[in-house]
């Protein structure tokens, strides 16, 4: 996609979806040895025994997965700059699932102090194949609005 889009192009109610990505457990058991090293993303048998039931991936690692995916599905001009966020894990993701993301653009504020910019806030939602949230973040980011 190299069309960008721009703070003046954004409007409460659009939409973005993004291609999907598959989870293998050694990319878990991979991200998890480096940032993450609790039993339930490392080790099958140890995990049995968590609150998981089972094998599950870091939170982080979705996270870093639906960061993948939004960059390449929103393609916002100057990049996807954050302002903050809040990020949920309303269940795990677990080694062979397909992730999708499908984002909503929910508030969109020209700012009042630069008027080169504004701020859009964006409610990402990531789905495993089964159509299950596994996880959801709101972002507020800085856009840049058209010149010239």
């Amino acid at each position: 996609m190299n069309e960008k889009w721009f703070f003046d192009d954004l409007a409460v109610g659009q939409r973005f979806k993004s291609a999907s990505a598959t989870l293998d457990e050694s990319a878990i058991k991979r991200f998890a040895g480096e940032f993450d090293p609790q039993p339930f993303h490392l080790d099958d048998e140890a995990a049995k025994s968590t609150l998981f039931g089972g094998l599950a991936a870091s939170g982080w690692h979705t996270a870093a997965l639906t960061m993948r995916l939004l960059v390449d599905s929103m393609p916002l001009a100057g990049g996807i700059i954050g302002a903050g966020n809040e990020i949920a894990w309303p269940r795990p993701t677990r080694p062979g699932d397909i992730l999708t993301v499908v984002s909503e653009v929910i508030e969109v504020t020209p700012s009042t102090s630069r008027p080169d910019r504004g701020h859009v806030v964006v409610r990402s939602k990531t789905n495993n194949q089964r159509g299950d949230v596994v996880q959801v973040m709101t972002s507020k980011l800085i856009v840049p609005r058209r010149t010239g």
